[in-house]
C-alpha cells in the first residue's frame, strides 16, 4: 500500500489510537486526531511536531452527529478525498455481573462503541472512495466473558458491522476494511478489566502501533 498523505484517527487521544497518530505522522501522513479531551489532543500534538509531523485536532465527542458531519464536511473541503480511516475510539464500561448492567451503562457503551461506528461508516465512506478506495481499520480484542457483558456485547456488533462492510467491499473502488486483534497492550482500557495485572508483560501501543500498519501494509 502506498504510504497516505492524509489519515484519520478517531479515538487519537490515548492508548493505541496516539501510537497509531504519532507513527504515521512520523512517516509523513498528516493526522487529523479526533477525541474528547482537548488536553490529551494539544499533548499528542507536542509529540507529533517534537518529531517533525503535523496533525490537525479535532477535540469532538464521536457521538454527536452534528460533529462528525462537520467533520467529514471539513475534510471534503479541504482535502477532498481521505486515504486511510483508523477507528480506536471505545468505551469500556465497569465491570459488572450480567443482571446489575446499569441502563445508563449500557446506552453509553452502545452510543460510543455500536451508534457512532455506525452513523461514521456513511459519513467516511465517500471520502475513502474518493481517494480511489481508501483504507479503513478497525480492531477487534478478546475480553473475558466474566463481568464483561456489556462491553462483549458491543465488541460483537461491532466486529459484525465491520465484517459485514468487509464482505460489501467487492467493487474496484470500493474501501479495504481491516479488522485487526493487537496483543495485549499496557492501556488504560485493559487496566479496566484487568486490575492488577503485571503490565511488564504486556506490549506498548507504541510497538503494536508498528506492527499493526506494517500488518496492513504500511511499514
Amino acid at each position: 500500500m502506498d504510504r497516505p498523505d492524509l489519515a484519520l484517527v478517531t479515538g487519537a487521544s490515548r492508548g493505541l489510537g496516539a501510537a497509531l497518530a504519532e507513527a504515521l505522522a512520523a512517516r509523513g501522513t498528516h493526522v487529523v486526531a479526533v477525541a474528547r479531551t482537548q488536553g490529551a489532543l494539544e499533548e499528542l500534538d507536542d509529540r507529533i511536531q517534537a518529531a517533525g509531523g503535523a496533525a490537525t485536532l479535532a477535540p469532538m465527542d464521536v457521538t454527536d452527529p452534528g460533529a462528525m458531519q462537520h467533520l467529514c464536511r471539513g475534510i471534503h473541503d479541504r482535502w477532498g478525498a481521505l486515504p486511510l480511516w483508523i477507528h480506536t475510539a471505545v468505551h469500556a464500561p465497569p465491570l459488572t455481573p450480567a443482571p446489575m448492567i446499569s441502563e445508563k451503562d449500557m446506552e453509553k457503551t452502545v452510543a460510543v462503541n455500536i451508534a457512532a461506528l455506525a452513523r461514521l461508516i456513511p459519513y467516511v465512506a465517500p471520502l475513502l472512495q474518493a481517494a480511489g478506495g481508501g483504507t479503513a481499520v478497525f480492531f477487534d480484542d478478546d475480553r473475558p466473558l466474566k463481568f464483561a457483558g456489556a462491553y462483549m456485547a458491543s465488541k460483537a456488533a461491532q466486529r459484525d458491522l465491520v465484517r459485514a462492510w468487509q464482505a460489501e467491499s467487492t467493487t474496484p473502488n470500493a474501501p479495504r476494511v481491516h479488522l485487526l486483534t493487537p496483543r495485549p497492550m499496557a492501556t488504560a482500557v485493559r487496566a479496566r478489566f484487568h486490575p492488577g495485572e503485571n503490565r511488564d508483560a504486556l506490549a506498548s501501543p507504541a510497538e503494536e502501533a508498528l506492527r499493526l500498519l506494517a500488518e496492513i501494509g504500511l511499514d
